[in-house]
């Protein structure tokens, strides 16, 4: 996401940010120069140290004009920081060349480089975590108007409200009336605009309408935008199941916008994928036992029956699977049909406790291992909601285009559980759109990680 203006003393962020950068990498380059003393840059060498802060001022100026993302999601730092010490570097190597120094040996700049992109991605994480916290006590958010009381619009308003870390505060929509049924907070129509911009000091303004042919009220607003000092923002009128990665492109003078390619047909990213799952299953099965033998005894204590419990699930490519989890409820004849829900008298004391923890679904890297499944992917589903939803939902087989998963993004952004309402799954199936259509590595390993933290604090939704 651009930059955006925040309030009050919330717009001397980034530059704070800067400045924990300069102290990082002096600090870095000072470790350095000691972990490497034949090639230490005191004395005569000094100028190394200027050098340092000089190549400093692109990346400084590159992530001051990009402006902070509202979101705190891995895989975007992760490429920031890459992209801030690739910059330092090509900088700072090309100084060294044009003055002809060869004081620092490649190890040394290697180790320098290596651990500027190590502490630069913690400390980019560790500050971000510590803006949403500052967010959330009410300080350093952006005052949004969305221009559109429609579907799309009210899309936008509920992931703004979703994470109140990411510092919005949205003040109402502004259409030429409010329909029938909207569930916003409806403020005017377009002729109120300019001057409750003026009076509520708006930040930024968010254009969700469908534009006509002359194009001429999304003019008018990004007009009154201008004319307020506030960010215009222009939200393209998509479903809710199209949230594919866009670039934007020019055609002589019109813009254009192109849709990137899903990341995992490429076979190089499915083969990286299947080679972290492989190696990772490998490793937890190696010590699966220590899980089983307990666990097994306390299924076999607790209700008569296997300690595994197989279902038929459907999977890549709408074929189906043996899905594996530990039995955590008494064998009925409807196991393979009829959903838990909460309260559910089948489920037994100790299948409580495996749900809340997630436990159950352990044996299911075995089923990753095998080529079934992915570690991170859309969850399989029952082949009867495979025949239900698949005529209620679009783009529901969609989400069969990669291997299923043990966990899933709709699973660690509130989708997991129930599925008893159709909103529910669409919801789900977003979620899982979403996921296929952004899938980095980094991306998996925090969807583990946030896994792995919510089984550590017991989730609520798992029934």
């Amino acid at each position: 996401m651009p930059s955006t203006r925040l309030s009050t003393r919330g717009r001397f962020i980034p530059a704070l940010f800067a400045c924990a950068d300069v102290v990082l990498v002096n600090v870095l380059f000072g470790l350095v120069c000691l972990l490497f003393p034949v090639y230490a840059v005191w004395g005569s060498d000094r100028m190394l140290w200027v050098l340092v802060n000089i190549s400093l001022v692109p990346e400084l100026w590159w992530g001051l004009r990009r402006g902070l993302h509202r979101a705190l999601q891995l895989d975007v730092v992760a490429r920031q920081a890459l992209s801030d010490v690739a910059l330092h570097a090509l900088f700072f190597l090309a100084l060294l060349a044009v003055l002809d120094i060869e004081t620092l040996s490649v190890r040394a700049l290697a180790a320098f480089y290596g651990m500027m992109f190590g502490g630069m991605l913690l400390l980019r994480l560790g500050s971000r975590a510590m803006l949403k916290l500052y967010r959330r006590k009410g300080r350093g958010y952006a005052r949004v108007v969305i221009v559109g009381a429609n579907p799309t619009g009210e899309r936008l308003a509920e992931e703004m409200r979703r994470d109140a870390g990411f510092g919005y505060r949205l003040l109402g929509f502004f259409d030429d009336a409010c329909p029938d049924g909207f569930g916003g907070r409806y403020v005017g129509t377009l002729d109120a605009l300019a001057g409750f911009m003026r009076r509520e000091r708006v930040h930024q303004v968010f254009y969700c309408r469908a534009t006509d042919g002359s194009g001429r009220h999304a003019a008018e607003v990004l007009r009154m935008a201008d004319d307020t000092g506030a960010d215009f923002f222009f939200v393209p009128q998509l479903s809710r199941y199209v949230q594919r990665n866009m670039e934007l492109t020019t055609v002589g003078s019109m813009t254009a916008m192109g849709v990137r390619p899903n990341p995992l047909k490429s076979r190089v990213n499915r083969a990286v994928k299947r080679v972290f799952d492989v190696a990772v299953s490998s490793v937890f099965l190696c010590f699966y036992p220590l899980v089983y033998v307990p666990v097994a005894i306390a299924i076999k204590l607790s209700s008569p029956g296997p300690v595994y419990f197989r279902q038929e699930r459907t999977g890549y490519h709408g074929r189906t699977f043996k899905c594996l989890k530990f039995r955590t409820m008494r064998s009925s004849r409807d196991a393979d049909t009829r959903q838990a829900t909460a309260g559910d008298e089948r489920v037994t004391r100790v299948g409580a406790w495996l749900r809340r923890t997630s436990i159950d679904e352990l044996p299911q890297f075995i089923n990753v291992w095998r080529g079934d499944m992915s570690i991170v992917g859309p969850r399989p589903h029952m082949l009867k909601h495979t025949d239900v939803y698949s005529k209620l939902i679009d783009r529901y087989m969609a989400r069969h285009a990669v291997k299923p998963g043990i966990t899933g993004w709709a699973q660690v952004t509130g989708f997991r559980g129930p599925t008893d309402e159709l909103w529910k799954m669409e919801r789900r199936v977003e979620a899982d759109s979403w996921y296929i259509e952004h899938w980095t590595l980094l991306l998996d390993l925090k969807i583990m990680i946030r896994t792995i933290i919510n089984a550590v604090r017991g989730e609520s939704n798992a029934v």
